[in-house]
């Protein structure tokens, strides 16, 4: 009978923290100052990529401007990991400094 009682509280337990934890990273990725981050990165690919395609850009600088992209993606996912899936606003005036940087470099 214990061990019934041990079991179903174990289960329960295991039940709240992952429903805590999928409504923490559902919200986490709809915040506005990651979404206009990751929206602006998708942007410049899509700009990078038109640019290859018309010729006005090498493969090879393309390939360096996505690597840039990718690099400013993996510190917008540290800076958030550091304060529970959000973007500070000094994070986020970092991440725009690194992405004008790049946008700069694309034209």
């Amino acid at each position: 009978m214990k061990a019934q009682i041990l079991g179903i509280s174990i289960m329960i337990a295991l039940f709240g923290i992952t429903t805590t934890t999928f409504a923490q990273t559902r919200f986490d990725n709809t915040h506005p100052r990651r979404a206009e981050v990751n929206t602006r990165l998708a942007h410049q690919d899509a700009r990078i990529n038109h640019e290859v395609r018309h010729g006005e850009i090498s493969r090879a600088r393309a390939e360096r401007l996505h690597r840039e992209d990718h690099s400013v993606r993996n510190e917008e996912r540290r800076m958030a990991s550091r304060d529970h899936g959000h973007l500070t606003r000094r994070d986020d005036a970092r991440l725009n400094r690194r992405e004008n940087r790049v946008s700069r470099r694309i034209d």
